[in-house]
């Protein structure tokens, strides 16, 4: 069983993969319309903030976890001893399947505009958006595409597959977003885009901003599923896992601001509002891409939209890394079997998602929840199940553990092992605290929030904060 197990052969293979788990359609895909809708630069400092003091402890918990038991979630917990425990694990699997099973789909958008565009049949506009996404036997090839690039990279295992491709995707993914930065900021009216982006204004501040913000920095840094369980148990006892979270922190955030600095600029220098929602990438921005107008609108819009697929293959990789791990450690299944029949099985799991965007008015109106007068398409359904919903009562219960059951001597002792200088430093005394207070407050009122919120139609924040 080990021998399928293996781990990453460098310290940078680990923080790359890490980094590439957290970096996805998030960062560059949802991190932009996020601060379009709350206010610009006073959501950005917000969501800063909640990365480091909210997301860094929980991010440490879950690579101390991992690394100590050389297990995935399920099987992590069970090792400690804390059998009952290992319903984190299982809420962990359950929401990396749900949330690939539609990740998949958004992710075959991405990959199909970027065919589109490179081939000349390519069309604009909300109404173009909505018959590309009715297409089911487009989207549908091009979603098979991507599962089996996935799960080609996970059946080659730690060191052969998943670092190997973040050693070539993460730099390249930098690379590109660079690139896409320079000519943007070229444009006319870029500097208003990045006054937006840059200026706070402190009084667009809501409750619904604070809370989205928080939401916001736990989903793009990939925790509460098991992602960084997982890769922490194929990681070294000698490696520094405080410094090593501080890095796939800093990298994830930083692939975030750098999509700000990319996204406005573009937006803005057409005259359109950043306040486009879901549909900013997808419907909003290849018209910008076709006002560049001839071969470079072309080659800038395929460009974009290659990055998009680069960022959603990093993240689609590690979602299938967790349930893989899960069947190889738990059930002694090869790990090149496990890898292709979860793929298969996900995939099918996804394809209602894919249907409920124009293809099946059944699927595209599926549930019309509390507090809403506008039914809910499936793939957002599912969304809200594990992404708004599990993801945050993962890491509650991952802090709870860590701090109370666990204890904090026992997770010291572990992150000790690769930097005996952490001991009793003061950021050991952080990590020691927000695990203790702060990450199962803020975490559990994002839990309480959106359960009445989404399912009772009870806007919590808005009350609270105005």
């Amino acid at each position: 069983m080990a021998t399928q197990r293996g781990g990453f052969s460098t310290r940078i293979g680990f923080i790359l993969a890490a980094a590439g788990s957290a970096v996805g359609l998030g960062n560059i895909w949802k991190f932009p319309f996020e601060v379009g809708e709350g206010g610009g630069a006073a959501f950005v400092v917000m969501y800063l903030a909640f990365c480091f003091i909210l997301c860094f402890p929980v991010m440490v918990a879950e690579i101390s976890i991992g690394r100590k038991t050389q297990r995935n979630p399920v099987g992590a917990f069970k090792s400690l001893g804390f059998k009952r425990w290992s319903v984190i694990g299982y809420l962990g699997l359950a929401s990396g399947v749900l949330i690939l099973s539609f990740y998949n789909v958004v992710a075959a958008w991405a990959f199909g505009y970027f065919i589109d565009i490179l081939s000349g049949t390519f069309s604009i506009g909300g109404e173009a958006f909505g018959q590309f996404t009715a297409d089911w036997i487009k989207v549908g090839g091009y979603g098979l595409i991507f599962m089996v690039g996935t799960a080609f990279v996970v059946s080659r295992g730690i060191a052969g597959g998943i670092e190997r491709a973040a050693k070539i995707l993460m730099p390249t993914l930098f690379i590109m977003i660079i690139g896409l930065i320079i000519y943007a900021v070229t444009l006319p009216n870029a500097m208003e885009g990045l006054k937006f982006y840059l200026v706070p204004e402190f009084d667009e501040i809501t409750g619904s901003v604070v809370y989205s913000a928080l939401g916001q920095a736990f989903f793009s840094l990939s925790l509460g599923m098991g992602a960084l369980i997982t890769y922490g148990s194929y990681v070294a006892k000698t490696d520094n896992i405080v410094s090593s979270a501080a890095s796939i922190t800093l990298v994830d955030v930083g692939v975030a601001v750098l999509a700000g600095f990319m996204i406005f600029p573009f937006v803005f220098s057409q005259g359109i509002e950043p306040n486009g929602g879901p549909g900013l990438i997808f419907a909003t921005l290849p018209g910008v891409f076709q006002s560049l107008g001839g071969i470079l609108g072309v080659i800038i819009g395929a460009f974009f939209f290659l990055l998009l697929s680069f960022a959603a293959f990093t993240s689609t990789i590690s979602l299938l890394e967790v349930p893989t791990a899960y069947m190889v450690d738990e059930h002694n299944i090869d790990r090149r079997i496990a890898a292709w029949l979860i793929a298969l099985l996900i995939f099918l799991i996804g394809i209602p998602s894919m249907l409920s965007y124009g293809a099946v008015e059944a699927l595209g109106n599926f549930v019309t929840m509390p507090g809403s007068d506008t039914p809910m398409p499936f793939l957002d359904f599912v969304g809200v199940i594990a992404n708004d919903t599990f993801l945050p009562l993962g890491g509650f219960m991952i802090a709870v553990f860590t701090a109370y059951v666990w204890r904090t001597e026992n997770f010291n002792l572990e992150i000790a092992e690769g930097d005996e200088s952490i001991k009793g430093s003061w950021l050991q005394m952080y990590v020691d605290f927000a695990l203790k207070y702060v990450c199962p407050v803020l975490l559990g009122a994002i839990f309480l929030v959106t359960v009445a919120d989404k399912f009772f139609g009870i806007k919590l924040m808005s009350m609270i904060l105005g």
